[in-house]
């Protein structure tokens, strides 16, 4: 099955270089461009794309904005926001992750590994390593929003203790054999918990599922430490 992508940039030479990559192979294909994020948003409704590349900077409606208003409604709920960013300068990333994108890559990126990133976001997958995923703590929710906290604790009643712990562990940035070996179990039964927890959160991926940990409070973050 083909992977159909939108790009979401202002640089019109990046989405045409982005365009000949991604056309240049047989499982993905670009079904169209938009050049700042309410584009973007229109596109999505009438392409319904499996993956939009996703700029956070650029004019009238940043990408951040976009993202939720992507993530917002319920016939793109397939769609899946790929952010292209400098993740180290950018604190954006972390409202758009909050907002539902499923990962984030460097502008800088290699072309094999840009279009391996596609095929991992459209398979559902999160584009966060763990150790993506301590940067994002360290920098980013051990400094959160007031808004963050608009998720009950009571969201993770309809989890088994089990799949509470296996979420913990994933907001700690561990991974699923990290995990597996902390609680001795088998690493496809850690990817069993986590997939339930997300199914029962309604959470689009390890991305969404590591924000809601701190969100509803199962996982309380820690200020950065100065040396």
């Amino acid at each position: 099955m083909t992977i159909r992508v939108l790009l979401a940039d202002d640089q019109a030479l990046l989405r045409a270089t982005f365009r000949i990559l991604i056309d240049s192979v047989a499982d993905l294909t670009v079904v169209a461009e938009g050049a700042d994020g309410q584009e973007a948003v229109d596109l999505a409704v009438r392409h319904r794309p499996d993956v939009v590349i996703m700029d956070l900077r650029m004019p009238n409606v940043d990408g951040v904005t976009a993202t939720a208003a992507i993530c917002s409604r319920p016939e793109l709920s397939a769609t899946h926001i790929l952010i292209l960013t400098t993740f180290e300068n950018d604190e954006n990333v972390a409202k758009a992750l909050r907002a539902g994108a499923s990962g984030f890559l460097g502008k800088g990126v290699s072309p094999d590994v840009l279009l391996s990133s596609i095929r991992t976001v459209a398979a559902g997958d999160s584009l966060l390593s763990p150790a993506a995923t301590r940067a994002l703590i360290t920098r980013f929710l051990a400094t959160p929003d007031p808004d963050d906290f608009l998720a009950l604790p009571d969201i993770l009643n309809a989890l088994t203790e089990r799949e509470r712990e296996v979420m913990a562990l994933a907001a700690h940035g561990k991974s699923n054999a990290e995990i597996a070996d902390q609680l001795v179990l088998s690493p496809l039964t850690v990817r069993s918990h986590i997939q339930r927890a997300m199914t029962k959160l309604h959470a689009r991926d390890r991305a969404q599922l590591v924000v809601l940990a701190y969100q509803s409070g199962l996982v309380k973050p820690h200020p950065p430490t100065h040396r």
